[in-house]
């Protein structure tokens, strides 16, 4: 009897070892991963070109999404600049790829701004704006946080905001949610994750 279990315990295992050879391994994110989630589905808003966008614009390529405004002092620049560093380690790899920096400051943040703000980081990226109404659906689709904060006069306001990206793979769909500061090198391995 014995021997009966242990055989069939020994073809048990070879099949689901076997099973388990046809599977593609999952990939292993440096990102917090939140596939599946049911959030961050899709936008509407214009780019700097004056362009109306949603997310199906760039079916085909992994996309990058932050929120964020011109007039940051701190986070927005470093995280352009992040970016810009991630798009040169990508190499040929980068063209596959879309950076979408979207106004949490449609007051201030014009197109014509934007498209000065943006592609100096890198000229492939784009800015997205839209009315504070389209601002607020867009945010509260993503679960983004902002809130204006006055500044001495009524012109100088800073805006605190979630300082994460999003990145959605080639589908549209949204992955991978990318903290703050931890530098290019996590990003660029997600991305050919993605892309692989």
């Amino acid at each position: 009897m014995k021997k009966i279990l242990a055989l069939g315990l020994l073809a048990v295992s070879m099949m689901l070892a076997g099973c388990g050879e046809k599977t593609a391994a999952a990939p292993t994110f440096q990102s917090v991963d939140i596939t599946g989630a049911a959030f961050g589905r899709d936008f509407a808003l214009t780019d700097h070109t004056g362009k109306p966008r949603t997310l199906a614009d760039f079916k085909g390529k992994v996309v990058v999404m932050f929120f964020g405004f011109t007039q940051c002092p701190d986070v927005c620049p470093t995280t352009m600049a992040e970016m810009s560093a991630v798009m040169k380690e990508l190499g040929p790899q980068a063209d596959q790829v879309q950076v979408l920096f979207v106004t949490v400051d449609p007051e201030r943040d014009t197109k014509e701004l934007l498209s000065q703000y943006v592609p100096a980081f890198d000229k492939r990226f784009l800015g997205l704006y839209g009315t504070p109404a389209q601002t607020a659906a867009v945010a509260k689709e993503f679960k983004v946080f902002y809130s204006k904060v006055e500044g001495k006069t009524p012109g100088s306001y800073s805006i605190d905001h979630t300082a994460a990206s999003y990145i959605f793979d080639r589908n549209g769909k949204v992955r991978l949610l990318v903290r703050h500061g931890q530098g290019p090198a996590p990003i660029v391995h997600d991305i050919k994750q993605l892309l692989s």
